[in-house]
């Protein structure tokens, strides 16, 4: 058996363990808390009262004008300084999710946006409270506009978890460069970790190409009912 092909198989369950019990948690945890923070920013900066909105409007502006390494250096190795300790999957998960709220609400305010608001008269016409609008009619319809770019974000999170490895987090990528640091095969090592990388994007593109065909047959149908 060649050397590289032992090495990679012999490293291969390290890697995919880490994967297992750090990437993809991380992941899946960013996204919600991220997605769940993006709504409220998003739905702040549409209908919320002035100081509010400015202050949505500042967080994304902080978020999406620094580099992610960075906003994790600041919370890890910055928020000690004042006080503030947390550990390494602490400190990614909160980074992570800032950063993914921050983009995640812009596509969720374009995509309210888009929703005629001939919507809006057409439920409160019904009965329907603003909530009771925005649960039932206006997010539904947004969400058919959002699911393509919030599934590109899920993808990109993804590969981005890598970032968690310079800030300590056992993650899929620091594992592949504990593994160079004993055995000194960097080239082997990194490309099988871009592998694995590359295998959980395409998944999750099968994924998002079914769900996206989902969701435009659900608006056809929304189209011939009325």
């Amino acid at each position: 058996m060649p050397h590289w092909l032992d090495l990679m198989l012999t490293s291969l369950p390290t890697l995919l363990w880490a994967g297992v019990k750090f990437t993809i948690p991380l992941t899946l945890l960013s996204f919600a808390f991220g997605i769940t923070l993006g709504l409220i920013t998003a739905v702040t900066r549409l209908f919320g009262a002035r100081p509010l909105v400015l202050f949505a409007r500042f967080y994304v502006w902080v978020i999406r004008g620094t580099p992610l390494l960075v906003q994790l250096f600041v919370i890890f190795y910055g928020l000690p300084s004042v006080g503030i300790l947390l550990d390494a999957f602490s400190a990614a998960l909160i980074g992570f999710t800032l950063n993914v709220g921050a983009y995640t609400s812009e596509i969720i305010r374009a995509a309210i946006s888009s929703v005629p608001k001939g919507q809006w008269e057409a439920a409160y016409s019904t009965g329907m409270t603003w909530g009771q609008a925005m649960r039932r009619t206006i997010l539904p319809q947004a969400g058919r506009v959002a699911v393509p770019p919030l599934s590109n974000t899920f993808i990109s999170l993804v590969k981005d978890t890598s970032l968690a490895a310079a800030i300590t987090v056992p993650e899929l990528f620091q594992s592949a460069q504990r593994i160079v640091a004993t055995t000194y095969e960097p080239l082997i090592l990194y490309i099988q970790a871009a592998l694995i990388y590359l295998a959980l994007s395409s998944v999750l593109s099968a994924l998002q190409a079914r769900l996206e065909t989902r969701f435009a047959r659900y608006g056809g149908m929304l189209e011939v009912n009325r």
